[in-house]
């Protein structure tokens, strides 16, 4: 039975620490780890291959038994290969993986999982959840509850927004399921919605057909900081920059750099912090070093990240 894992970052330091002790203990045998993960095609995943390259050093380094395989993927195609090329090649013992698309990676991963590897999915979960072992993830129901619920009290319940989703995957339902359940009852139009691929190129053009055909535009949800700078260029080329609000997601340095300076058309963003691959990385090397019980679920929270907190979250060295 799934249960969800919750531990303060202290406690998973001296949880991880004390598993990995027990672990150089015993006898030591290779092990493989295959991580899987799209290709740098927008800020967020580049952060996130930035974290898989420095874990996948790092833990190598700590773990002379541990080999870990690290594969990048421009589409689904190419990333249902690598799989065939971890599983029949390289011969892992466990997965982790972020799917380029949740439908079309949900075969491929049942696959490997009915080869007997242990599996984790990270973020972007298949359509068969019941195919993992183990889910590494932000909370993305609630990154679009505390979306929702940032727009509802800025608007006082009532007003004309627009949406720009990210891409037709597991992650973005929630993320949209959580949005549009916490303004039922409100005020609160939507006047449309459209896919923007987590990009800020499409974001540009979805949002400048949206000012476009909208002359009353009170707020937007981005969902994600990719998408919400093209939505900021789109609108002060627009000039329209003083009408309305954007909310994006993730916590990308130069949102976090405008909200930190109080700028009006972003004044808020959602915490969805690339780093959850390390996580993914280090609990599964937990089970592949240590046969640890790793199941379940480990869900990261979203906080609402404001001028007074921004401090916190801004981290200038980093490549997202």
């Amino acid at each position: 039975m799934e249960h969800r894992v919750k531990l303060s970052a202290r406690l998973e330091q001296i949880f991880v620490f004390g598993f990995l002790v027990w672990a150089l203990q015993m006898p030591s045998f290779a092990q493989t780890l295959g991580v899987s993960v799209p290709a740098a095609t927008h800020g967020w995943t580049g952060g996130l291959n930035f974290h898989a390259e420095e874990t996948k050093d790092r833990l190598e380094n700590q773990y002379p038994e541990l080999k870990i395989v690290l594969v990048t993927a421009s589409n689904a195609s190419e990333q249902a290969n690598d799989l065939e090329d971890l599983l029949t090649i390289h011969q892992i013992d466990a997965l982790v993986i972020l799917p380029f698309e949740s439908a079309a990676l949900t075969g491929p991963v049942r696959n490997v999982e009915r080869s007997g590897v242990f599996v984790t999915v990270v973020d972007r979960g298949l359509t068969d959840p019941s195919i993992h072992d183990f889910y590494v993830a932000g909370n993305n129901s609630e990154m679009g509850r505390v979306s929702a619920n940032y727009i509802k009290s800025r608007l006082d319940q009532d007003g004309k927004i627009v949406i720009l989703r990210g891409m037709p995957t597991v992650i973005d339902e929630q993320r949209f399921d959580g949005f549009m359940s916490s303004i039922v009852d409100t005020g609160i139009e939507v006047l449309d919605s459209q896919y923007a691929n987590w990009n800020r190129d499409d974001g540009f053009t979805v949002m400048q057909d949206f000012l476009s055909r909208f002359p009353k535009i009170d707020a937007v949800w981005a969902q994600d900081d990719d998408i919400a700078i093209g939505v900021i260029q789109a609108i002060r080329q627009a000039r329209r920059q003083d009408e309305m609000f954007v909310v994006g997601g993730g916590g990308m340095k130069d949102i976090i750099q405008r909200v930190k300076r109080g700028d009006k058309l972003t004044p808020v963003d959602v915490l969805y912090p690339p780093a959850m691959i390390s996580t993914a990385m280090e609990l599964t090397t937990i089970k592949l070093l240590a046969d640890a019980p790793i199941e379940g679920e480990y869900i990261l929270s979203s906080p609402l990240i404001t001028e007074q907190n921004a401090d916190d979250y801004y981290f200038p060295d980093s490549p997202f």
